[in-house]
């Protein structure tokens, strides 16, 4: 009896480690949701350059306009905070922008470490003129507003329900 007990151990035991050792092949790629979002994502960047190109704007500084008109004024630390990017990675965005005459950057009278961004005249113009690339993605996408909406909210709760954790 104590040699059987100690067979099935080994048995049990040897199976354990070999599954652990066993090339488990992945999900084919088309059935994997994060691979489904990234090529959208990235779809619907190739979507909007030649439109933002002709702007003459990126679409990382398309997202800084944006926040921006949310509430006009936010520092880059909150602007970085809205798009989930670092400080060091909006700064430089903010330049270009001030440059190219469509925000105004200025340290906080209360707090000189932090630079406020507002948009200008020229910003708020272009943001109206953005309104393009919605429409294009409607009319691309072939879906209403109302199902792109029900789809942009089922993927911000599954956002955030993954960045609890975090």
């Amino acid at each position: 009896m104590e040699i059987c007990i100690a067979i099935s151990f080994f048995v049990v035991y040897n199976a354990c480690i070999c599954r652990q050792k066993e090339f488990v092949v992945p999900l084919p790629l088309d059935n994997q949701l994060c691979f489904t979002l990234y090529a959208t994502s990235m779809a619907i960047n190739r979507t909007y350059k030649p439109m933002l190109d002709e702007m003459g704007i990126t679409y990382p500084q398309y997202l800084v306009l944006n926040a921006l008109a949310e509430a006009d004024g936010m520092s880059v630390g909150t602007v970085a905070h809205r798009l989930a990017l670092e400080s060091s990675t909006i700064t430089p965005l903010v330049k270009r922008l001030e440059q190219a005459g469509l925000v105004t950057r200025q340290r906080s009278q209360v707090d000189e470490r932090q630079v406020q961004v507002d948009l200008t005249t020229a910003g708020r113009a272009l943001l109206v003129q953005c309104n393009c690339l919605n429409s294009t993605l409607i009319e691309r996408s072939g879906m209403t507003p109302a199902q792109l909406d029900t789809l942009n909210r089922q993927i911000q709760a599954l956002r955030d329900a993954l960045s609890d954790d975090l």
